[in-house]
């Protein structure tokens, strides 16, 4: 019985949620995979996946398993790899993923830049809108904007991440403009789904959230934006994508009197994936590029 084999099918089929797609990741047959972790469960006896006809879930067990065994594969690997080349280069491959606004308008270029310093090290970028942990997922690091946290992976804060509520001209003549954030419920509201149809604001008496009604939900910026230059309703969007519209006078920022609630972007590792010199790099690289100034301010 080959152990590691059998750990990487385990990991594909978590990361999945499929027998058969984990199969074409790993370029074998789908009851190669089975048989893999069906013996992977009974080296450990007991049963790390649950199986239904339509989706593949880690057990209680498994998902207690998950990272451990995430980190004797990457080890592994690791060893296989090696970290640098005979030159002393840097080398390996990161694993990022990060919120589709972030990686087309700044990540991109961000980290063309850290490549072009580090040539060797080579790296994937998905886009990922709903919160998840990179342990599950697989990868080295995330780049999060929703509030979340989870264990086993380190958090490292970048910089704040601006968002406002604003609308067109043309709705808010037809539909009139809000002065509370109550007001919002007399409103078609641009929902970002993965964040959820609460809207947080700061008031004079302190947080205030407001529950609104959802016209048009979308899970990237993009679209919101499109809808609100449309004038399908009031969108609440990150500042720095709203800002040509903002200056061309396509869109107009409403309850200015009431802040939205901070947020954070934040870059969340692996505790298994921290000590690797590449990612290290990475992460010292990102702070360099989002604190003190990100780039939006810079612009």
């Amino acid at each position: 019985m080959d152990t590691l084999q059998n750990m990487k099918a385990f990991l594909v089929t978590a990361q999945t949620g499929s027998f058969s797609e984990a199969a074409r990741k790993l370029g074998v047959a789908t009851s190669v995979v089975t048989k893999r972790v069906k013996q992977l469960e009974g080296h450990l006896t007991t049963r790390l996946l649950d199986r239904s006809t339509r989706r593949v879930s880690l057990t209680e067990t498994g998902e207690k398993y998950l990272p451990k065994i995430s980190s004797l594969v990457t080890d592994s690997d690791e060893l296989r790899a090696g970290i640098l080349t005979s030159s002393g280069e840097m080398e390996g491959h990161i694993r990022l993923m990060a919120p589709t606004t972030l990686s087309v308008t700044y990540l991109g270029q961000v980290l063309s830049r850290f490549q072009q310093a580090h040539p060797r090290v080579t790296i994937d970028l998905i886009s990922i809108d709903r919160p998840n942990s990179p342990i599950v997922e697989g990868f080295d690091m995330a780049i999060a904007v929703l509030p979340t946290s989870y264990d086993g992976v380190v958090e490292e804060t970048l910089c704040a991440y601006p968002r406002i509520v604003c609308a067109s001209p043309a709705y808010l003549e037809r539909r009139g403009v809000p002065h509370h954030p109550r007001d919002l419920a007399g409103h078609d509201c641009l929902v970002f789904l993965p964040a959820g149809p609460v809207w947080p604001f700061q008031s004079p008496r302190g947080p205030l959230n407001v529950n609104v009604r959802v016209k048009f939900g979308a899970a990237d910026s993009f679209s919101l934006l499109s809808a609100a230059r449309a004038g399908n309703g009031i969108t609440f969007i990150t500042k720095f994508i709203a800002a040509p519209a903002l200056e061309s006078g396509e869109l107009v920022q409403v309850l200015k009197r009431y802040p939205v609630a901070k947020r954070w972007v934040k870059a969340l590792v692996p505790e298994s994936r921290a000590r690797l010199a590449r990612v290290q790099a990475l992460m010292k690289w990102l702070k360099a590029e989002f604190a003190p100034r990100p780039p939006w301010e810079r612009a």
